[in-house]
């Protein structure tokens, strides 16, 4: 195993592959990022290098890895097309770069795998049982990803709530809850009265990567992780600190039920509603992540206090004035 400080980000223009990318450059890393349509081969913004190529051409993703101990993978096909036919090459990809370069490789987790055979308390070791196809998908990269360990590879999966935080991209909070780029007239809940939902701050997901690459020698070949992140225990707590921050910036917002009748409508010829439909079941029960695993290993957890994350959300979504 390699331990440099070296990394190769796929996904780097993407919400947590920015964030990882821009957080482990802060910690002293040197960074660098696979992205498609540069004019040339390489160019240095901020700090990081970003070289061209595409995470689907593996020739591409071996020659941008070269030297690195740790590949962040979190990359996602173009505009989310063709999701399930490329979201497996991508992964083979950066295992073949992983087992050449004996390499870390590091995957944002979802709850997607799991089915409600699993809930309400989420482990990590939950039987894996998804109810949706991007859920069997997701399971399947896992399993690549575990069998890549038994080769020389090494992993690390974090998975969390809802991401949601200024450049998260498409999420929940941005898509469902509000309508970024505009002040805030209501805010919509989706899930049933009073089921709880767990939702994570970007930020603190990348910084929790980052403290867990700090102590990755220390790791299992393949270990996984859940974050705490923030529990809304009522389904109303995220929708009440927008609110609150609204009014703290002169503006008011009405609370209202999600539509998800319209979503059932119009789902069948828009891919991300048709997603967003095959996702109800996380809104109609409780589920909650159990962290203590984490806990064992950094003894605390990266945690912005909600209404500084909601705040800085809307901020970096154009919804209030800085």
């Amino acid at each position: 195993m390699t331990l440099g400080n070296k990394v190769l980000v796929l996904g780097a223009t993407g919400g947590i592959g920015g964030e990882v990318a821009r957080q482990l450059r802060d910690a002293g890393w040197q960074v660098q990022a696979l992205q498609r349509g540069l004019t040339q081969n390489s160019e240095t913004r901020e700090d990081i290098l970003y070289l061209r190529g595409d995470a689907l051409n593996r020739a591409d993703v071996m020659h941008a890895a070269r030297g690195c101990s740790v590949l962040i993978h979190a990359v996602n096909p173009p505009g989310y097309r063709r999701w399930s036919e490329w979201v497996l090459p991508m992964m083979d990809n950066t295992l073949a770069a992983a087992l050449k370069e004996g390499a870390t490789v590091v995957l944002p987790g979802t709850i997607y795998n799991y089915g409600p055979e699993a809930f309400p308390l989420l482990t990590e070791d939950a039987p894996q049982q998804p109810l949706t196809r991007k859920g069997q998908i997701r399971v399947q990269l896992e399993q690549r990803l575990h069998a890549a360990t038994q080769q020389g590879a090494r992993a690390i999966v974090l998975r969390a709530g809802d991401f949601f935080g200024p450049q998260a991209g498409n999420n929940w909070f941005s898509l469902g809850l509000i309508k970024p780029g505009q002040a805030v007239k209501h805010i919509n809940l989706p899930g049933d009265p009073g089921v709880g939902h767990q939702w994570s701050y970007l930020p603190d997901v990348a910084q929790t990567m980052v403290q867990l690459l700090s102590v990755r020698e220390r790791l299992a070949p393949f270990s996984t992780f859940h974050m705490a992140g923030h529990w809304d225990a009522d389904g109303k707590q995220m929708a009440e600190a927008i609110a609150r921050c609204v009014e703290h910036n002169g503006g008011k917002a009405k609370q209202r039920a999600f539509p998800w009748w319209l979503t059932r409508l119009v789902s069948p010829f828009m891919p991300t509603l048709r997603e967003m439909q095959e996702m109800r079941y996380l809104w109609q029960q409780p589920l909650r992540m159990d962290n203590l695993q984490l806990l064992s290993v950094l003894g605390t957890e990266p945690h912005t206090p909600l209404a500084q994350a909601v705040e800085a959300t809307l901020i970096g979504l154009g919804c209030v004035d800085r």
